[in-house]
């Protein structure tokens, strides 16, 4: 089947032949000569000819522009895919040269606009990216300005702006309390700026602020500053209050005088101080008026210190001035120099002191209660009191060895650290621990002692006089004795316990067990009579003092046994 194109063209010969006869025809009626038939022909010839080329040119012309266009579309095409970083066009076969041209001058407009819709954005950040490093002393993105970027350049880029941006944004929140800490401080201490950069923080407008790294570690630096200047002052005020305080004490200022001066006892600003150091100097001249008066005030509050510290009498002999009556500046001088030795002293050692006076008020509570627990009266108590006494003796009976081992592991330690023997009241505390500890068996043997001797003296006189038959009470110690039954002896057992009691406690209780045995076996109305009562009355006389001398020696014996001796104390080490 023959395309339209060549119909046309076969159309155009026909056209061309039915022109050429009928010029013929209209020679032939003319009458016109063969010759100029001819000529008249080849002149229709040339003008077609001519024609045909004409056209033939201007296609020809075409046609190379076309290719001029599409060599030049690709070479532009290629040259924006290389700086848009994409990958190369691939053209389709089987296109004609126009339609391959207009696909490639397409493609070429369609790089171009992308190329200058990413220059833009470019350009764009680059400003945003100027501005960030203006206000953050930074460095500029690393990116060329006049090269076309690939996305992820430009979303890279994109992201470096907005972590520049959230730290431009940390930066400022971070400037602005600096600021505001600095300025609370200035005025605190009345400061006024005076370096370039302390104007800048404060009289500045905020944004234009430069929020370096340099600048916010010298604002960092300013506030620490500012601040160990704050700590001083107010260690300076407190100090300046502390002495003012002991001065009006010493003085007696009446309180009236003290509650005027009490706006300067509470800020710490500059004139605050100021003011503290003006009482200071004045109160320190009246003090000097009133020198008597202020060393005994001193004096009562050295004592009360040698009494914290434990101080032995030697100890506090050692400081003569204190016992001194010639009233004068030296001597004054003097006792503010101990005080403040004292006060540094009992702050040193303050744990240990604390830790020896709760084991001296533990052992003071412990010995009433002990006290206590040989009261025969106690038992008449209806109160519940008995109970809880008890309770509390076991409980302090199982924490004073506790107390006194952690005592000594704390006196080790600062021994070892001091290079010097820790003493209370003149001793090593554990020595002195350990002679309570002696000088209460010793009382305790002692009471023993007592009661036994008594317990003789009147058996001695029932057995020369008769036995006394006394009246029975309504509530007996253990119970009515039960002719022909043996009673059971009572143990020293904490109610609600079944650990035995300390040691040293447990030795030193069993005097009162043997109390309470012979207090049962000595009933007003016991019977049968015991067998131990079948001797004479001259026979009891003649042997009493060597009875008396051998339970002695007897009971020193068993005591010494069963009561045994407290943790002898650690040998002092010198570091």
């Amino acid at each position: 089947m023959m395309r339209k194109s060549e119909v046309l063209a076969a159309e155009a010969v026909s056209c061309l032949n039915k022109a050429l006869c009928h010029l013929k025809d209209i020679w032939e009626e003319i009458g016109i000569p063969e010759d100029q038939r001819l000529q008249r022909t080849n002149v229709v010839k040339n003008h077609i000819k001519n024609l045909l080329d004409m056209m033939i040119k201007e296609e020809e012309t075409l046609k190379q522009r076309l290719v001029s266009s599409i060599q030049t579309c690709r070479a532009e095409m290629e040259k924006l895919c290389l700086e848009l970083h994409l990958s190369a066009f691939e053209e389709e076969n089987g296109l004609s040269m126009l339609q391959e041209e207009k696909n490639i001058r397409t493609r070429v407009e369609a790089l171009t606009k992308e190329k200058s819709q990413r220059m833009e954005q470019l350009k764009a950040l680059l400003e945003q990216d100027q501005d960030l490093c203006d206000i953050l002393c930074s460095m500029p993105y690393g990116i060329a300005p006049d090269s076309v970027p690939s996305l992820e350049q430009l979303e890279n880029f994109r992201q470096h702006i907005a972590n520049q941006d959230a730290e431009k944004a940390k930066r400022y929140a971070e400037f602005m309390e600096l600021k505001k800490q600095i300025i609370l401080y200035m005025e605190e201490l009345d400061h006024i700026p005076e370096t370039s950069f302390e104007k800048d923080v404060v009289c500045e407008d905020e944004d234009s602020f430069c929020l370096s790294r340099d600048n916010i570690t010298a604002l960092k630096l300013l506030l620490c500053q500012l601040e160990e200047r704050k700590a001083e002052n107010e260690a300076m005020c407190e100090s300046q209050r502390e002495k003012i305080q002991q001065l009006w004490n010493r003085l007696q200022v009446p309180q009236e005088e003290r509650e005027a001066f009490n706006q300067h006892m509470v800020t710490s600003k500059k004139r605050n101080l100021e003011a503290l150091r003006a009482e200071v100097q004045r109160l320190e001249e009246l003090k000097l008026l009133n020198i008597c008066n202020v060393t005994d005030a001193i004096r009562s509050e050295i004592a009360v210190f040698w009494e914290k510290c434990f101080f032995s009498t030697d100890q506090r002999q050692a400081f003569a001035p204190y016992f001194s009556d010639d009233f004068n500046e030296e001597l004054l001088a003097l006792h503010d120099a101990e005080i403040q030795r004292l006060k540094q002293h009992f702050e040193d050692h303050k744990e240990l002191f604390n830790g020896v006076q709760k084991w001296e008020e533990s052992w003071r509570l412990f010995l009433e209660l002990e006290k206590k627990a040989t009261d025969p009266t106690r038992f008449t108590n209806r109160g519940g009191n008995l109970l809880k006494e008890e309770k509390q003796r076991s409980e302090l009976q199982k924490n004073l060895p506790k107390l006194e081992k952690k005592l000594k592991a704390q006196i080790d330690v600062w021994e070892s650290e001091q290079g010097r023997e820790f003493l209370v009241n003149g001793q090593k505390f554990l020595q002195y621990v350990e002679e309570q500890w002696e000088l209460h068996r010793m009382e305790k043997e002692k009471e023993k002692l007592e009661r036994h001797l008594k317990k003789s003296k009147q058996t001695e006189e029932e057995m020369l006089y008769g036995t006394v038959v006394r009246t029975p009470t309504k509530r007996r110690l253990l119970g009515t004795t039960t002719p022909n039954k043996s009673r059971k002896t009572p143990t020293a057992r904490t109610p609600g316990s079944s650990k035995p009691p300390h040691p040293r406690i447990h030795g030193c209780n069993k005097e009162n067990e043997a109390q309470l045995k012979g207090n049962a076996l000595c009933g007003a109305l016991q019977t049968p009579p015991c067998p131990q009562r079948n001797f004479s009355v001259a026979s009891v006389a003649s042997t009493y003092s060597e009875f008396v001398r051998d339970f002695i020696n007897t009971e020193s014996v068993q005591s010494r046994e069963t009561c045994p001796r407290p943790l002898t104390p650690r040998s002092s080490t010198t570091s």
